[in-house]
């Protein structure tokens, strides 16, 4: 059976101050998108001119996997696609650590803790290299993040635990996780009745 999960990321042409609005995310543009695709373990990296290639993978995706992306990035995205974003299967790390902490994470605080290494940069550093066009730098540092997702992602399913970073004492936690979530979804079987809401969570 084909493994068609992919790991998304991408980054914005514009900050929120720039919109003027945290919920205009619709309104931020994108620069990038970073994907790793399971099927082919091969990372690739979408420009706006080739987001036609893009929402074919997305729908052929059987769950999307990242941090932070069903109430970021796909509505960022959705400006740019045919297809309903909410309609896609997703695992979001963050918000799955959101329910069970009841307070929101940065991905680098977890994988600084889990992994033992950190993001090479800031999303405000991807707007840089967008606006000055240095596009090897920017492509690079969203895969580096994909990357980063991923293997966060992969460590929580073989440890059944992560470690993050307090923001309040800066300490490292260990969080369990068992991620029903990601499981209820990988464990559908095909043609089932069974009911599967999109993202499995609150959608924005």
């Amino acid at each position: 059976m084909k493994d068609t999960r992919i790991v998304l990321d991408l980054e914005t042409k514009k900050t929120f101050d720039d919109v003027g609005s945290r919920k205009a995310v619709d309104k931020l543009g994108i620069s990038v998108v970073g994907v790793y695709r399971y099927e082919t373990d091969e990372y690739l990296c979408f420009t706006e001119q080739e987001f036609g290639p893009l929402q074919n993978l997305l729908i052929d995706s059987s769950l999307i996997i990242g941090f932070n992306h069903v109430h970021f990035d796909l509505p960022a995205l959705q400006p740019y696609l045919s297809l309903d974003v909410k309609k896609l299967i997703c695992f979001d790390l963050m918000l799955e650590f959101q329910k069970l902490t009841g307070h929101r994470i940065g991905l680098d605080a977890v994988a600084t803790a889990t992994l033992g290494k950190g993001k090479i940069g800031s999303g405000l550093d991807a707007i840089h290299y967008y606006r000055e066009g240095r596009w090897d730098e920017l492509k690079k540092y969203c895969l580096e993040d994909v990357k980063i997702t991923k293997e966060v992602f992969e460590y929580g399913i073989k440890n059944k635990k992560l470690l993050y970073k307090s923001k309040f004492s800066q300490n490292i936690k260990e969080l369990k996780v068992n991620w029903s979530t990601y499981h209820k979804i990988k464990n559908k079987q095909p043609g089932s009745d069974e009911p599967l809401e999109p993202a499995q969570y609150k959608l924005f």
